[in-house]
């Protein structure tokens, strides 16, 4: 059967994100914006809640993803993001290959389910899944 799931795109269903979870807090704070994503994307959403942010993967990660980035408020796309810091197409590849081996290093983390927007939303709160993203985006700057 699991091959058949393979096959034909069958979703894993998570547990709900249990309350008090220090991950709510993070999507309560974002809610806005996340809800702004969850309206402009038909995607499946993976979202990696951090300090005050959140990295969203969106499509199905590692291999055929986009990854957005909600930080003061706002909802940044690889699109701007490339843009905005001048990345050439070769270092935004490396950049989705290592954010591609992020996520899976992080594929033991348990993943929770949550709906924003009306749409339901898989939740990683990994710290060490965190701290790569983040690491990943500052060594592309540098």
């Amino acid at each position: 059967m699991g091959l058949l799931n393979k096959i034909f795109g069958s979703k894993v269903e998570y547990p709900p994100l249990p309350a008090g979870n220090e991950a709510m807090v993070i999507l309560d704070e974002l809610k806005m914006p996340l809800e702004e994503l969850a309206h402009k994307v038909s995607d499946h959403l993976e979202v990696v809640p951090a300090e005050h942010e959140a990295f969203v993967f969106l499509g199905k990660p590692p291999k055929n993803f986009g990854i957005a980035w909600i930080h003061d408020g706002e909802v940044t796309g690889l699109k701007e993001f490339a843009e905005e810091h001048k990345l050439s197409q070769i270092e935004v590849g490396r950049l989705i290959a290592r954010l591609g081996e992020a996520y899976q290093h992080a594929s033991e983390t348990p993943r929770y389910s949550t709906e924003v927007g009306g749409k339901q939303m898989v939740i990683i709160p990994s710290k060490s899944l965190e701290q790569e993203m983040h690491q990943i985006l500052a060594n592309t700057l540098h």
